[in-house]
């Protein structure tokens, strides 16, 4: 059955609204603002119930058929689910009901795998449409980097161009993205995210720019986030009693990862509370806490590089939910229901010392290995379990988002061993690597997309 027509509207709302398909090829809104569903359909408690029986990809077929059934036929969007959810979700028990959601099964290692495949299949199937074609212009702060390499490379209707901070990505992470070629291009900028994130931004709404077809694979695309509504789904069909309501620790970067929990929610998802769980660049966790939002710029480097973001992109997408307006640049035109917040929300900053000191004590307590952003999401759990009673046994989510393997000198300074390579990431420094190197200037990656794409 056809589900409502759902359109996308801008956070900065100066853009008119759009459909699924226009929002996931376009990525940024021509107003500069990040698209948001104009509404949200909510599960029926007997939808929410047939899951605990259902496998991934019959879960994702059921959310997103939600919001794209007037838009992809059902037995496509089925068979794409099928194809992109193929590897394993492990849930693991740490105690009492405490648990850790290990997302980095999928062919890189990272829970950024549920999203890219998933949108890569999406914008593949507008695009065979009507033979159309596609430059992805992203910027990655590592995992995502990899995911979109690896979800796009081959395809034949888009190229993808991968812009990565130089020295803030470990080097397996830039093996990824740089040993694929073909139809995957990637610069290293001197600078952080932060800058990769304004390079890309600006090259969006850039005239010279507009006879490109461009679009983005970062989590300012609401196609990246509607898959991350998932596993948020998928995991509490597994371990929630009928009606239970979940803490969830999110490790938070660019927040994407917590949209995707907010927008589950908003969906039907009993939860209690949110644990955001940001490292040492805490704007976010101040925020919430006084009311004022200032950017950290240069961002702070943590060993949790994934999360080395001073101004998260999707803090608009957080603040719309909760009646207020940002624009990109992180000015607050409207201020949002921050009570509202503060009390869905829990926000922890982790230090370094505090990430490392967790992996050493959950490997002694529970011989588990976490890596950074896994550790400093299970010390937000720690942190609100001491400091806010509840009742009985709350069940407890936290999410981790990356293989340990991925961080292997770090983890091996603190563990004193090394994690076992995961099949995907074997043989990856045999690899030829082919990337460039640019200076930290808006001209110059303007001069290198007209001059590798017309």
């Amino acid at each position: 059955m056809k589900t409502k027509t759902i359109k996308y509207y801008s956070t900065n709302l100066k853009a008119p609204e759009v459909s699924f398909g226009e929002a996931l090829l376009g990525g940024l809104a021509p107003d500069g603002g990040l698209y948001l569903p104009s509404s949200i359909p909510v599960l029926t408690t007997s939808e929410l119930q047939s899951f605990s029986g259902k496998e991934y990809h019959e879960i994702a077929f059921e959310i997103l058929n939600k919001f794209l059934g007037n838009e992809i036929e059902a037995d496509v969007l089925s068979e794409i689910c099928s194809e992109v959810y193929n590897f394993e979700v492990p849930i693991e028990k740490v105690y009492d009901r405490k648990y850790i959601l290990r997302l980095d099964q999928g062919p890189t290692a990272s829970f950024k795998d549920f999203a890219a495949r998933m949108m890569s299949r999406l914008m593949q199937y507008y695009l065979s449409r009507n033979n159309q074609h596609l430059t992805i212009l992203t910027a990655t702060s590592g995992d995502t980097g990899s995911a979109v390499a690896s979800a796009f490379h081959g395809l034949k209707n888009i190229k993808a161009l991968i812009l990565y901070p130089a020295n803030e990505v470990t080097a397996m992470q830039r093996q990824q993205m740089t040993t694929l070629g073909d139809n995957i291009s990637v610069i290293a900028i001197d600078g952080k995210f932060d800058d990769c994130q304004r390079l890309v931004k600006k090259a969006f709404q850039d005239s010279a720019l507009s006879h490109i077809p461009l679009s983005s694979a970062n989590s300012i695309n609401i196609g990246r986030l509607l898959p991350q509504s998932i596993y948020y789904f998928y995991a509490y069909s597994k371990l929630a009693s009928i009606n239970e309501q979940v803490i969830l620790s999110v490790p938070s970067g660019n927040f994407g990862n917590l949209m995707g929990g907010l927008i589950a929610w908003k969906i039907g998802l009993p939860v209690n509370k949110f644990i955001i769980a940001t490292n040492e660049n805490n704007e976010v966790p101040e925020f919430l806490k006084n009311g004022i939002y200032k950017l950290i710029d240069p961002s702070i480097n943590c060993i949790s590089s994934a999360m080395n973001v001073g101004h998260p992109s999707n803090l608009a997408r957080v603040v719309a939910l909760y009646g207020g307006v940002m624009d990109e640049s992180g000015i607050i035109i409207k201020i949002p229901d921050l009570d509202k917040m503060r009390s869905d929300l829990y926000a922890v900053s982790v230090t370094d010392e505090e990430t490392r000191e967790t992996i050493k004590e959950i490997y002694r307590k529970f011989k588990l290995v976490l890596e950074p952003h896994g550790a400093v999401a299970w010390k937000g759990i720690m942190d609100y379990s001491e400091f806010n009673y509840s009742p009985g046994k709350p069940l407890y989510i936290s999410l981790e988002t990356a293989h340990p393997a991925k961080f292997e000198g770090e983890l091996e300074a603190i563990l004193g061993f090394s994690t076992p390579l995961p099949q995907s990431l074997i043989g990856l420094d045999q690899k030829q690597e082919n990337y460039y190197s640019i200076e930290n200037r808006y001209e110059l990656i303007k001069d290198y997309i007209l001059m590798h794409y017309k």
